[in-house]
């Protein structure tokens, strides 16, 4: 993968204003958090998160617990958040509210 220009700190606010389920941290990394009634629920979302980081090449931190699935992401070639790693959160966010 080529490496992407790392996002300004107002770039960065301004595109997570629009994500719901996610919090930037430290300007570095983007923490979603997704709640389901249980555990197949968590899985399935998991399962969709695994196949979309393969179609673009992501490589998101993952915890499942029954009812909850925690992901962190920032584009590791380039140190911290990129254009790709908001796509990649408002991609999971579509899939997690369609559940």
């Amino acid at each position: 993968m080529t490496k992407l220009k790392l996002l300004k700190p107002e770039e960065i606010k301004e595109r997570a204003s629009k994500l719901e389920n996610w919090q930037v941290i430290d300007n570095h990394h983007l923490l979603g958090t997704f709640y389901f009634n249980d555990l197949a629920g968590a899985m399935h979302l998991a399962v969709k998160v695994g196949h979309l980081a393969e179609e673009m090449q992501h490589d998101p931190e993952m915890i499942i617990e029954a009812g909850k699935v925690e992901l962190t992401i920032f584009t590791h070639d380039s140190g911290g958040l990129t254009d790709l790693d908001f796509e990649f959160a408002q991609r999971v966010e579509d899939m997690g509210s369609n559940m």
